[in-house]
């Protein structure tokens, strides 16, 4: 019987706490399709000062902020967007902006670290004059950090040169910061000028600050109008959503503060990995909450198998490839879990019997 359980395969899983729950129990709540409720009004103002953004708005999920921040750049539909190959919008988010939004993905190659190429981004932008053949580009995306490319973080400097392309082209910038406060603390630079650059930012609340539900997208008041307004399209109005948006300020107050602790224990459990035979950490990618695994063939192991053998362990992650894992630390991992997770690790590459919780 599986007595201990350690949850790796997001930082999504995490639980309300008793703050939370205490919150929710007790917040003042309205209409928000109304523009009623206060506590509603209250995390999206506080976010988008956080953010030095005008406006915010709380919208259910990740994937709707992104798709609703598409479409309110790319109003035309046959609008193109630059994005990275490995992004998460372009392969995660079951093609919504084309979907939905008749919006057309120009991919480009992001690199090991999660960026693309400048150059190759300014060369990937529509020839104004040939528009009767090609989509017309109208928006970058980038995405920091970087899920896919585990975790890696995008340099303020990075990001502003983005911009400046896009703002010669008269094009607009959208980051996807799923996990923006991990980039901002692993950098040491203010969330505020880490996305100065952008037009709009979508931050999600149920990842590294371990909120139950959603995310904020940030932007102009003009542009947050016309959100608000697609948010009902798509049907993410949710009437007393206050009750959501209480953990999510509680999530800030105590959460925050909690990131730095989280990518120690990163390192803490990838340094581990990377010693035992058999599998392979590239720890110097490890910049933030996130790692990924190799198993090397010599092993004698696959992914689903090392999945289920550490399953009956207790210990849960994600397999992304057959010879390839995923892990993601947050702030109910502590690092007493990190050691026992470690010691199985070692017990399942040995194929050594199980005894969960010792």
């Amino acid at each position: 019987m599986v007595k201990r359980i350690v949850d790796l395969r997001s930082d999504t899983v995490t639980k309300p706490t008793e703050t939370m729950r205490a919150a929710i129990a007790d917040a003042e709540v309205g209409d928000d399709v109304l523009e009623h409720d206060p506590t509603a009004f209250h995390l999206e103002s506080e976010m988008a000062k956080i953010m030095g953004k005008e406006a915010g708005l709380f919208v259910p999920s990740g994937t709707m902020a992104n798709l609703i921040s598409v479409l309110v750049h790319c109003e035309s539909r046959g609008s193109e967007v630059i994005l990275g190959h490995n992004s998460h919008i372009h392969i995660y988010e079951n093609g919504g902006i084309s979907t939905i939004g008749g919006v057309h993905p120009r991919t480009v190659k992001n690199d090991d670290d999660g960026t693309m190429d400048i150059d190759l981004i300014e060369a990937a932008i529509r020839d104004s004059k040939e528009e009767i053949t090609f989509p017309t580009t109208r928006l970058i995306c980038l995405e920091n950090t970087h899920c896919n490319h585990g975790g890696r973080c995008l340099s303020v400097e990075y990001t502003d040169r983005v911009g400046e392309v896009a703002k010669k082209h008269g094009l607009k910038l959208h980051i996807d910061g799923a996990r923006i406060f991990n980039a901002s603390v692993a950098l040491g630079v203010p969330v505020d000028r880490l996305v100065q650059a952008a037009d709009s930012v979508s931050v999600c609340l149920s990842k590294g600050l371990g909120a139950p539900v959603g995310s904020v997208i940030v932007g102009s008041d003009s542009f947050i109008t016309k959100a608000r307004r697609l948010r009902k399209t798509l049907g993410g109005g949710m009437r007393q959503v206050g009750i959501l948006c209480a953990a999510a300020l509680v999530a800030l107050q105590e959460n925050l503060p909690k990131l730095e602790s989280d990518h120690k224990k990163a390192r803490l459990l990838a340094d581990g990995l990377n010693k035992i035979q058999g599998l392979r950490v590239n720890t110097s990618s490890v910049e933030t909450n996130i790692i990924y695994i190799e198993i090397e063939e010599f092993s004698g192991t696959k992914a689903e198998k090392l999945c289920n053998d550490l399953e009956e362990y207790g210990i849960l992650l994600m397999q992304t490839g057959l010879s390839r894992l995923r892990v993601v630390l947050h702030h109910q991992i502590s690092e007493s879990d990190v050691q026992y997770a470690l010691s199985c690790f070692q017990k399942a590459v040995n194929g050594v019997n199980h005894e969960n919780g010792n």
